[in-house]
């Protein structure tokens, strides 16, 4: 038989592989001064681009999507091409995913800093990224399925089933999850409302973990141990289990991050059942991953990658028990809103995605250049400095975890709160401090495999179009002996994205469509009524700043909230938040009932120095918003995209709305001015007063009793 000769395209992977590299330190480097703001508030420099509120959404969308997206993207093109021995589909295709995609994070990264936020979390860039990020998502599938269809391979290695689950599925979060009501330019209010956007969002932010973070990595698990060990993968009926398994079960288990909130219990209750049904397939591929080493043992000890390999897989395990585990609602009522999630998020995000990710560097990258690695020594050196970060990273967190719930719920004898919530963030600080420390330890690491990996470089040979060939694939294909019975679909790649769809989709539908026919889910409250157009002008302030990252809207059934924070939250009281505000941690107390409950004046000392009013706060200070002017001429769009989205604005309303807004500014005003505090009307502060002075009024109870 004729052999075909082509040759693999290398410098596509290059270049996601150096982007992978660069956008990483940045999004880490983010991440740290996030942390170390924690500890010393001034670092957020009293600048608003520089304010954890801004520098958190950029370190988690830079993490997830430059480091880990590009590392997605940087292993799928090696790996596709090999897999079906061919070039990639088209270059052209290749060179427009590459910049469309760096030009989305750069701009993103710019825009996040700017204020521009959907306020939603791991979903933040607004509209035009939105579409931006649809349409390159399409060139990416058109390439990828196209360089499948013309492969010179028989049947598709369960890397590539992978890799097809994630485009499907990433398609289908992104756009349902994207459906915005566009204001202005860079402002857009979320389609969904109150419980249903609350639903939808962790419904995305929970498979983007899965489907981002998770099956895409799994598809080059599959690939580089099995070629970094020299040994087929164990077991091929387990990985058919683990890719059919996790696919269909991951994508209901989103309630599961809204428990004992005002989503409807059998909702709750649905994310909890699959997310326990979830340690099955997960730790099925783990093991599979783990068992692949066997006979290669010995090396592990020598040899960097395979270390580096192990503990992601490690790392993938402990997750994906942990997650499973706080989905139980005993466990959840402990470790919700305290840094037990973040801890959590990082075994998988800096053990899993960041491990397996440096090990395929060290692999990948002196086989482009056709050279050895620089240096052994440093990448062990690496690995340590790597697993020692994530020990001080997640293991002071766990016990802020733990400190923070016990601080929370207890009372003294008299039936009174403890502790007050300032105390509990004053003591857990120390914490913060170790984690800080591990941050920088694993970012020394980096450092050194980035220094490591440059003079490799520099002293290889890169080979941008790798001679290959093979022979052609048969127009008819014979099967010796007997056949599996999963093997017709490894052949028919068109035939696998449609079962693909249609088994990530039946867990969405089945899980989101009821809440939204099913009126008796969120019913209705008559004193709810919608913000006036300077509490809307506010919240849109609130939303830019990121308040959202350290504060919680929700108090959820137990003692300790209702006494601390008040009346607990019902699904009736947000049908008119655009996006909702639900939040997932609290760095700060909870402000769902925070509307009058301290004067305006209070709020007023509070955004120019937190510690005025709240010594030893280490919430940032907003100053500009005292010089800052509220944009007037965007409240007629304002008003018209929330009547749109069906908040019940009269007709004609937003001709009338800035007066409005001018006259309960001037009373705010007046007020601020009676306890000597001169601002005026039009100044954002008097927004933000506004809105937060709403919070929780429609049906505020007069029993908060929050520890004086």
């Amino acid at each position: 038989m004729s052999l075909e000769k082509f040759s693999y395209d290398n410098r596509t992977v290059k270049w996601f592989a150096y982007a992978c590299i660069g956008w990483g330190l940045i999004g880490m480097l983010a991440g740290l001064w996030a942390a170390l703001a924690l500890v010393l508030p001034d670092l957020n420099l009293g600048y608003a681009p520089t304010t954890f509120g801004r520098l958190r959404p950029v370190h988690t969308n830079a993490v997830i999507f430059a480091f880990v997206g590009n590392g997605i993207f940087m292993g799928v093109y090696y790996s596709l091409q090999r897999l079906c021995k061919t070039r990639m589909f088209s270059d052209l295709l290749s060179k427009i995913h590459f910049w469309g995609w760096q030009a989305i994070i750069a701009g993103g990264a710019i825009t996040l800093l700017m204020g521009c936020t959907t306020g939603k979390e791991y979903a933040e860039l607004e509209w035009p990224f939105d579409i931006a990020i649809t349409l390159i998502w399409v060139a990416f599938g058109a390439n990828m399925l196209g360089t499948i269809l013309r492969r010179r391979e028989t049947h598709l290695y369960v890397a590539i089933w992978f890799y097809i689950g994630t485009w499907v599925a990433i398609a289908m979060l992104h756009i349902v999850n994207s459906f915005e009501m566009p204001v202005s330019f860079l402002k857009s209010y979320s389609w969904y409302a109150g419980v249903q956007d609350a639903l939808v969002q962790w419904w995305y932010g929970h498979n983007a973990v899965a489907f981002f973070l998770t099956t895409p990595y799994l598809g080059l698990m599959y690939y580089f141990v099995p070629k970094a060990a020299n040994r087929p993968v164990y077991s091929y009926r387990w990985s058919i289990i683990h890719f059919w398994a996790l696919i269909f079960i991951y994508i209901w288990a989103g309630p599961h991050h809204l428990l004992y909130t005002a989503l409807p219990e059998w909702a709750q209750s649905l994310g909890t059942v699959f997310s326990i049904m979830l340690i099955a397939p997960s730790w099925g591929g783990m093991l599979n991953g783990l068992l692949t080493l066997r006979g290669a043992w010995d090396r592990v000890r020598e040899d960097a990658i395979l270390k580096f390999f192990v503990v992601a897989l490690t790392c993938y395990g402990m997750a994906t028990f942990e997650g499973p585990m706080l989905s139980l609602k005993n466990v959840n009522a402990i470790s919700h809103y305290t840094d037990w999630t973040i801890a959590h998020v990082h075994v998988g995000a800096l053990g899993w995605n960041g491990f397996l990710t440096f090990g395929i560097l060290y692999w990948m990258l002196p086989r482009l250049f056709t050279t050895e690695l620089y240096s052994r020594k440093w990448a062990n050196a690496h690995f340590w400095l790597g697993t020692l970060g994530i020990i001080f990273y997640v293991i002071p967190l766990y016990w802020a975890a733990f400190t923070q719930s016990m601080m929370w719920k207890q009372f003294t004898p008299e039936g009174q709160l403890k502790f007050q919530f300032l105390e509990t963030v004053n003591t857990v600080v120390p914490m913060y401090a170790l984690r800080a420390l591990g941050g920088l330890l694993y970012i020394s690491g980096v450092v050194l495999m980035i220094v490591n990996l440059a003079k490799t470089v520099r002293r290889g040979s890169f080979v941008a179009n790798e001679p290959a060939e093979t022979p052609p694939l048969p127009k008819v294909i014979h099967t010796h002996g007997k056949s599996h019975w999963h093997n017709w679909i490894e052949r028919r790649p068109i035939q696998l994205t449609v079962f693909s769809l249609i088994v990530v989709g039946i867990g969405g539908a089945l899980e989101m469509v009821p809440t939204f026919l099913i009126r008796s889910n969120v019913p209705t409250i008559t004193s709810v009524k919608p913000y006036t157009p300077l509490e809307l002008h506010g919240r849109d302030v609130y939303i830019r700043e990121g308040c959202y990252t350290c504060h919680s809207q929700m108090i959820r059934p137990f003692r300790d909230e209702v006494a601390r924070y008040g009346e607990y939250s019902k699904a009736g009281e947000f049908v008119y938040d655009h996006p909702f505000q639900w939040g997932s941690k609290r760095t700060g107390p909870d402000l769902a009932r925070l509307g009058n409950k301290y004067p305006d004046s209070w709020h007023y000392n509070h955004m120019l120095d937190p510690t005025s009013m709240s010594p030893g706060s280490i919430m940032p200070q907003y100053p500009w918003l005292f010089d800052d002017k509220i944009d007037k001429g965007k409240t007629p769009a304002m008003i018209n995209a929330m009547r749109k989205l069906g908040v019940p604005y009269p007709e004609g309303y937003e001709k009338q709305a800035n007066a409005d807004m001018q006259k309960q500014a001037e009373e705010i005003a007046s007020k601020l001015k009676k306890d000597k505090l001169e601002v005026k009307s039009d100044k954002e502060i008097v927004a933000l007063i506004a809105y937060l002075q709403r919070l929780g009024t429609d049906i505020k109870s007069n029993t908060v009793a929050e520890k004086k």
